[in-house]
């Protein structure tokens, strides 16, 4: 009887964990939902300091998860000319290095800067690398997620890395591009949203 008493309590005491951690993640994505806008977000930059967006108000911003292992790593190329063509006309790209898809941006923070750097010149912010789904996804993420989920499914879970989100000089989410949307597309999306 005692050992069916103790079987009970470990088995009641995994249900019990595994109910407090989808409470968790639950809380998570509804406190970032909360937020009612992208300025009220603090992320890292790639040496771990803090960086409030309310600094990027007023700027149209591109902010991409990326990976320096992956098919669509070329893309670094394409974005660093975009921030060349736009930047002095309020334009930022905001880089978050996210390890989460085939393990593809393995190494430090400080690694994957160089290689950035080096391959593709970059010079646009980069931040400290991080998860964008799942319990500890970074809110930002969670947040952008739920204004511009994945088109026709049900899931607004980033797909892959490179996935796109283009915020206007107001804060608003006007825009999710998938990684294989031709960067030409994100480039005249872009050009429209500061020029027309």
């Amino acid at each position: 009887m005692q050992i069916f008493r103790l079987k009970d309590i470990i088995k009641n005491k995994t249900k019990m964990k595994k109910i407090i951690t989808l409470f968790c993640a639950i809380g998570m994505f509804f406190g970032a939902i909360a937020q009612t806008s992208i300025y009220d977000f603090t992320v890292k930059d790639q040496n771990g300091k803090d960086v409030k967006l309310s600094e990027f108000k007023g700027k149209y911003l591109l902010i991409v998860n990326t990976a320096t292992q992956c098919g669509f790593t070329k893309q670094y190329a394409e974005m660093q000319h975009m921030y060349n063509k736009f930047m002095d006309e309020g334009f930022v790209i905001l880089d978050f290095p996210c390890n989460q898809f085939g393990e593809q941006a393995p190494g430090s923070d400080a690694e994957i800067h160089n290689f950035c750097t080096q391959q593709f010149n970059i010079t646009f912010p980069q931040f400290k690398k991080i998860d964008v789904n799942g319990e500890n996804a970074l809110p930002l993420f969670t947040w952008l997620k739920a204004q511009k989920g994945y088109e026709g499914a049900d899931n607004s879970d980033i797909q892959w890395n490179f996935t796109k989100f283009v915020i206007d000089k107001n804060g608003k989410v006007v825009k999710r591009f998938e990684p294989t949307t031709d960067m030409y597309d994100v480039q005249e999306f872009i050009y429209r949203l500061m020029f027309n």
